[in-house]
């Protein structure tokens, strides 16, 4: 059975990058951010059950426009209530078959920004926190030009 390292830490903190060091020594990684971009892709479970809940966040290849569904939580709270519920299933499904996958491995590193608040921190034999000033955090973010300050905002709270 492996050690479970959870790495965690709030946007534009470095965490993908800290990821990166891990893997280029050999851990295998799972990367919460980068499943979710995956299971959102056309026919995927993640979009179809979003296409299910929230039809105007698929654009008409059937893939999830995230900046529609981030429109869709800021106009209304339930909405992330309601992904989540959705979401949250399809994804540990993906990371329970990550952890079979790779069971042989001395160690194994789960990147999830969410880490405690989805209580994924109790699967983990310890957890590494990613931190950065909040003046480099928002530089950080709002120099990737994917989202608005408000929407940053919106990610904080």
């Amino acid at each position: 059975m492996s050690f479970v390292l959870g790495l965690t830490g709030s946007i534009g903190m470095g965490k993908s990058t800290t990821a990166q060091m891990f893997a280029e020594e050999g851990l295998p990684v799972w990367d919460a951010d980068a499943t979710v971009h995956r299971l959102y892709a056309p026919g995927q479970p993640a979009a179809l059950a979003i296409g299910t809940l929230f039809p105007d966040a698929l654009d008409p290849d059937g893939s999830v426009n995230r900046a529609t569904l981030r429109a869709l939580i800021q106009a209304d709270r339930t909405v992330l209530d309601r992904l989540n519920a959705a979401i949250h299933p399809i994804v540990a499904e993906d990371r329970a078959q990550f952890l079979t996958v790779h069971e042989a491995a001395e160690i194994v590193l789960l990147d999830v920004p969410l880490l405690y608040e989805s209580r994924i921190d109790t699967a983990c034999d310890a957890v590494a926190v990613v931190s950065a000033p909040p003046e480099i955090q928002r530089e950080r973010v709002l120099s990737r030009g994917a989202m608005t300050e408000a929407e940053f905002q919106t990610i904080l709270a």
